[in-house]
């Protein structure tokens, strides 16, 4: 059994949370209000807004020594919702990467919606989970999670994948911010 800490407690951790229960884990769930709080779990997930991840590092970077770490962020431009805010060729998963080099950064669920995470299911399969990183351990023990949560995971390859996952999820807000798809919507892979 697995000990998850999200850091986060809105929309999306509560889901992941959810997930990570019904898949028999524990959680840890750490909000705002919980910044002395050790973050204790072998998994941290950052649930967070991506503007909140310089925070967190500088907060918790010590901590997060050792541990899989998973970011979920989307850099999209708020302001204008016409494009990521990192370089064409970086991704926010790569920086989080350079800012804790004692972790195993991973990136993964920034492309799932939390009702979809929620409900197990998009169009009647199961949710897909893509999972970006370079340490094959750590995507494995990401993996197990997510699949005894009774979602699909799906290995999307090494960390330089992030910049397309987050190019998927910028495309994923932009369609429901559009009102093209809704917020329980999202993109399946099928095997």
């Amino acid at each position: 059994m697995a000990r998850v800490s999200i850091i986060g407690t809105g929309t999306m951790g509560s889901a992941l949370a959810g997930v990570v229960r019904k898949g028999g884990n524990t959680v840890e769930p750490l909000g705002s209000g919980d910044a002395r709080k050790p973050v204790t779990g072998e998994i941290v997930v950052l649930a967070v807004p991506y503007p909140a991840l310089a925070g967190i590092v500088a907060q918790r970077g010590e901590q997060l020594a050792g541990k899989v770490v998973v970011d979920i962020t989307n850099p999209v431009d708020f302001a204008t919702f016409d494009s990521l805010v990192v370089p064409a060729d970086r991704s926010v998963a790569a920086e989080l990467a350079d800012a804790l080099p004692r972790s195993r950064v991973l990136k993964a669920f920034n492309t799932n919606f939390a009702a979809t995470l929620a409900s197990g299911s998009v169009g009647g399969q199961p949710v897909t989970v893509l999972i970006a990183g370079d340490d094959a351990d750590a995507k494995s023990a990401l993996a197990a999670v997510v699949t005894a949560g009774g979602l699909r995971a799906v290995d999307a390859g090494s960390l330089r994948r992030a910049r397309e996952l987050e190019a998927l999820g910028f495309l994923q807000l932009s369609l429901a911010a559009g009102e093209k798809i809704a917020w329980t919507g999202g993109f399946a892979v099928t095997g």
